[in-house]
C-alpha cells in the first residue's frame, strides 16, 4: 500500500531544490520503509544541484538519515518494525567479495547510487506517473523512504537523530580518510584542506591517531577557528601558501607526511600545493570531488617519482559501515569524538534551500533537516 511522503527534489542542475510530495511503495524484498527523522545536509548533494554530480533526474536528495523502520519487506533479517536505524549511504551486504575482503566500502549492492534505481530495475518514489530514485538510493530528504536493509545500521543506543544521521556519511568519511586511508600515525605532520562537515573529522581523526601537527587550509575564518578551537587543530591557515610556509618551518624541511583534500571542490591548483606540501614518502589522500568537466589531478610524473609520492582516492573513508559508524558512536559516548559541536543550525524541509545557501556561504560546519511528521495518507 503506497503512503505519501514530503520530500525535497532536484529536477534540474542549477534549479535548486523543489518540495514535492511523493506516493511511496510498499517495501519488497531484502527493503525497508523508513520514517526518517533527521537528515544531515552534504555538499555531495549541493554538487547535484549544481550539475557536478551526473545523475538521473528528478531526484530525491538526501543521503545522510536516521530514523525508524516502519515496515519490512519480505526475507529482511538485519532489522525489524519499531528499529532505530543510521542509514549508511553505502550498503554493507557482507557478502560480495568487497565485503568479505574488509571494504564494505565498495560494497557492489551500491551500483545504483547515482540512479536511485533498486537492484530489481524499479523504483519506490513516484510523482503522478514519474519514477524517482533517491540520492545513493536513499532520499533522506524525505519524510519518509525505501531503503536496501543492507543500508540499515541499528541504533543500539538513544543517540540524538540530528547525531545518528551524521554518521552515515560526512563523519566516516572524514575520520576514515585519516585513520583508514591516509594511515596517520603517531607524531606525524598532517595537513587538510577544508574544514567543513568533513574535514572536520578528519581533523578529530589524525589528532587521535596521534599526529603531532593537524594544520587546516580554509578560507572561511568561522571554520579555522572551529578547528583550532574545538576539534584539535594545532594550526589553521586561509591559503595553501601561508600553510606551505608553516609546514617547512616547522618539520625542518621535511615537509608534511600526509594532506588530506576535504573541501567543498576540489581543484588542480589544491591538488598541486598538496603534492609540494608533501614530503618523501608521504601520501596525498583525495576525498572531495572536483568540478565535473574539469581534470584536478594533473602534474609531471617526477613531482611523484622522486619523492615516491602517492596520490590515492578515498570512499567512505574507506570505513566499514557495519563496524565504524557503532564504533565512532561509541567514541562519541565516551567524549573521545565531538559530534554535537558538528551541527552549527538545525532546519526544517522546506528551508533545504536556505541551508545550503548558508553552507556555501560558509556559515555552518553542518546543517540537519529535522523531519516534522504529521500521520501519513495511505492510498
Amino acid at each position: 500500500m503506497q503512503i505519501t511522503t514530503r520530500a525535497a527534489i532536484a529536477r534540474a542542475p542549477h534549479a535548486g531544490w523543489e518540495i514535492a510530495d511523493l506516493q511511496l511503495d510498499d517495501p519488497k524484498a531484502h527493503e525497508v520503509r523508513v520514517q526518517l527523522m533527521a537528515a544531515g545536509l552534504c555538499h555531495s548533494d549541493d554538487h547535484i544541484t549544481t550539475g557536478d554530480a551526473r545523475v538521473r533526474l528528478p531526484v530525491v536528495g538526501g543521503h545522510e538519515g536516521a530514523g525508524i523502520v516502519e515496515s519490512v519487506g519480505p526475507d529482511v533479517r538485519r532489522v525489524k518494525p519499531g528499529d532505530r536505524i543510521v542509514c549508511s549511504y553505502i550498503p554493507a551486504c557482507g557478502a560480495c567479495r568487497p565485503c568479505s575482503t574488509g571494504h564494505q566500502n565498495m560494497c557492489v549492492k551500491g551500483l545504483n547510487a547515482g540512479t536511485g534505481m533498486f537492484l530489481d530495475g524499479t523504483f519506490r518514489f513516484h510523482l503522478g506517473q514519474e519514477d524517482l530514485g533517491g540520492f545513493c538510493t536513499l532520499g533522506t530528504f524525505s519524510q519518509y523512504a525505501v531503503v536496501s536493509e543492507w543500508a540499515c545500521v541499528p541504533l543500539v543506543e538513544e543517540i540524538p537523530w540530528e547525531i545518528a544521521c551524521l554518521v552515515g556519511c560526512g563523519v566516516p568519511t572524514g575520520w576514515g580518510s585519516a585513520v583508514h586511508a591516509a594511515g596517520v600515525r603517531a607524531g606525524d605532520t598532517v595537513v587538510i584542506f577544508g574544514a567543513g562537515g568533513v574535514g572536520s573529522n578528519a581533523v578529530q581523526g589524525a589528532r587521535f591517531a596521534g599526529a603531532k601537527d593537524v594544520i587546516v587550509v580554509d578560507p572561511v575564518e568561522f571554520k579555522r577557528e572551529m578547528a583550532t578551537t574545538v576539534f584539535g587543530a594545532t594550526r589553521a591557515f586561509a591559503t595553501a601558501k601561508e600553510a606551505h610556509e608553516f609546514v617547512v618551518e616547522t618539520t625542518w624541511g621535511q615537509l608534511a607526511d600526509h594532506v588530506i583534500l576535504t573541501p567543498g571542490v576540489v581543484t588542480e591548483d589544491m591538488v598541486n600545493a598538496a603534492v609540494l606540501m608533501t614530503g618523501k614518502g608521504g601520501k596525498v589522500t583525495i576525498t572531495a570531488v572536483g568540478h565535473f568537466d574539469e581534470h584536478a589531478v594533473h602534474l609531471p610524473a617526477g613531482f611523484l617519482i622522486s619523492y615516491m609520492r602517492q596520490i590515492r582516492g578515498a570512499l567512505f573513508g574507506d570505513s566499514n559501515p557495519l563496524y565504524d559508524i557503532p564504533r565512532l558512536l561509541r567514541l562519541y559516548r565516551s567524549g573521545d569524538l565531538k559530534l554535537d559541536e558538528l551541527v552549527t543550525r538545525k532546519y526544517r524541509l522546506d528551508q533545504v534551500n536556505e541551508a545550503y545557501q548558508d553552507m556555501n556561504d560558509g556559515k555552518n560546519i553542518r546543517g540537519v533537516i529535522v523531519h516534522e511528521h504529521e500521520q501519513h495518507q495511505q492510498s
